[in-house]
């Protein structure tokens, strides 16, 4: 391996544990919805709001404090942005009261789209065409090896000790992640300095605006079921801390190989493979409450959940970001930021489900009704996009 495949690698192994502990911040919660509900004395629906306040912050603060800090350097905003989140994860370990936990959330909510942009856009400068795929897959790597690892540690840590010390926990890797991107990130300035106005021309672009229908009307359906599966292991399969931090494995499993799969996809063969995705993750969805009812179909069942879910993700981050060629400083961020508005549309409709009595059933099958709306979507986009964008 020579010295400029290393610098790269050590940078991607960087980007893969600070998107790692973003990633358990974002997520882990969905594991810890029984502790707060019974901590904070607030109904488990309530608790909902963690995952879908954090992701509409993502989705509307990110994409402004992107377009408001364009011009400055990526690493220097990489350095404060970790900061941020180490500062936010210090509030949530201490806050008193469910209030100040949804504080904390916003606050780190506001640095995960620039920070999941940028690292994307460095990846992908410091890597050949052929492996920019690969390059984005690495860094979305670190929030599916934190949903096979740190979501179920996080659950178990908080099932066995308090919730609390997950935050902790997470904010000292934080602090490793920090100390890393300060040693190891080029600091390579743009030969052109990014013009926003031409950025934002990325929203005029047929083939970018479709991908975002494609999350925003389809990929929601993840996360309205997604949401509640730790209440719904436990109703259905009746596990308990173990039981559930085994199951949260196995999602993890499944989006750590759907991830790093989706990958190897060459990009003229992006749509026709998030076709097949989706599909998947409908056919899941559907049956999901069925196979949680046996304690061997419930591992296997959040297994291919977790599959169809990360294996979808890169094939969309990396439709936005090449389509978006007019927008190298943007699109990673805009991408980020249309996810978690999936996920927060996602989330709500699951608690309004929950709020009107209806059963995880309905919840389940509204999220494969969604799915099979991304599915026509992404047909559509099959036959009208500009394919001449991922030669």
């Amino acid at each position: 391996m020579n010295r400029l495949q290393a610098s790269r690698t050590t940078v991607l192994i960087v980007f893969m544990l600070s998107t790692f502990a973003i990633g358990m911040t974002e997520y882990v919660v969905t594991g810890l919805l029984t502790q707060f509900s019974m901590d904070l004395d607030v109904p488990i629906s309530t608790t909902g709001l963690l995952l879908s306040v954090y992701a509409l912050g993502v989705a509307v603060f990110g994409p402004i404090l992107r377009m408001i800090t364009i011009k400055f350097p990526a690493k220097k905003l990489l350095i404060i942005f970790m900061g941020i989140f180490v500062a936010s994860n210090i509030i949530a370990a201490t806050a008193p009261n469910f209030e100040m936990l949804l504080v904390s959330r916003l606050l780190s909510a506001t640095m995960h789209a620039p920070f999941f942009g940028l690292s994307m856009a460095v990846a992908v400068n410091i890597s050949t065409p052929e492996k920019r795929t690969a390059a984005i897959a690495a860094v979305q790597g670190g929030l599916t090896i934190a949903i096979m690892l740190g979501v179920p540690f996080g659950s178990y840590l908080g099932g066995i000790f308090d919730w609390r010390y997950v935050f902790w926990f997470i904010a000292l890797i934080g602090v490793i992640a920090f100390i890393g991107i300060i040693l190891t990130t080029p600091n390579h300035k743009p030969i052109d300095t990014p013009n926003l106005k031409k950025e934002l021309g990325m929203f005029k672009n047929k083939s970018v605006l479709l991908v975002i229908a494609i999350i925003v009307f389809g990929f929601s359906g993840v996360f309205t079921a997604y949401t509640f599966k730790e209440p719904m292991l436990r109703e259905f399969a009746g596990f308990e801390v173990t039981g559930i931090t085994a199951a949260l494995f196995c999602f993890g499993l499944g989006a750590v190989i759907g991830n790093f799969a989706s990958g190897r996809v060459i990009p003229k063969l992006l749509t026709e493979r998030l076709m097949g995705a989706l599909v998947v993750l409908a056919v899941i969805l559907v049956s999901f409450t069925y196979l949680l009812q046996f304690p061997i179909t419930a591992f296997v069942a959040c297994f291919l959940f977790g599959v169809g879910t990360f294996g979808t993700t890169p094939l969309l981050n990396s439709k936005i970001i090449i389509a978006a060629r007019e927008a190298p400083s943007l699109s990673g961020t805009v991408a980020a930021s249309v996810f978690n508005l999936a996920n927060a549309i996602g989330a709500f409709l699951g608690t309004m489900i929950l709020d009107i009595s209806a059963s995880y059933v309905i919840v389940t099958f509204v999220a494969a009704g969604l799915i099979t709306l991304g599915i026509v979507l992404t047909f559509i986009t099959h036959k009208v996009e500009d394919k001449s964008l991922y030669e």
